[in-house]
């Protein structure tokens, strides 16, 4: 297993929010280590009945994963120009009793850091290789 670190929910991006959307859906994750010029990635796997499979799972930047979470959750999402940022979006959502909001470049963001808020809280635990940028990738790999 790839070392925890602690993360902002506020401030997960791509693939580290993808995972943290991942496990707080209760969903079953496995990463894929760099390669062909690609970064870590998430995968959840399904198993069915005679078959399993591992797909992709970015639900901060696919509608077919993200809208599925909005109607899951009655989502509520707002979009506001912003001066300061290329665009802002707004998502509010209860949760068994919690009611979280938060903030992302795209409605999707927002979702997906708003359900990680509601399901787990204001910190949650990502992996390492998740949280470097792509200049870091080699010194990452060496670290192990």
């Amino acid at each position: 297993m790839t070392a925890l670190i602690a993360v902002k929910t506020a401030d997960l991006t791509g693939e580290a929010l993808g995972w943290a959307v991942g496990r707080a859906e209760g969903l079953d994750l496995e990463l894929e280590p760099p390669h062909y010029g690609a970064s870590w990635r998430v995968f959840a796997r399904h198993r069915y009945t005679a078959t399993e499979e591992a797909k992709r799972y970015n639900p901060w930047e696919d509608w077919s994963l993200g809208g599925n979470l909005i109607d899951k959750y009655s989502a509520m999402i707002r979009g506001y120009p912003n001066q300061m940022y290329e665009s802002l979006a707004i998502a509010r959502v209860r949760i068994s009793g919690v009611l979280a909001w938060q903030s992302g470049q795209t409605p999707l963001i927002a979702l997906c850091r708003v359900i990680v808020a509601a399901k787990v809280g204001d910190i949650v635990q990502a992996p390492r290789e998740l949280m470097v940028g792509p200049h870091d990738q080699r010194r990452c790999s060496l670290d192990r």
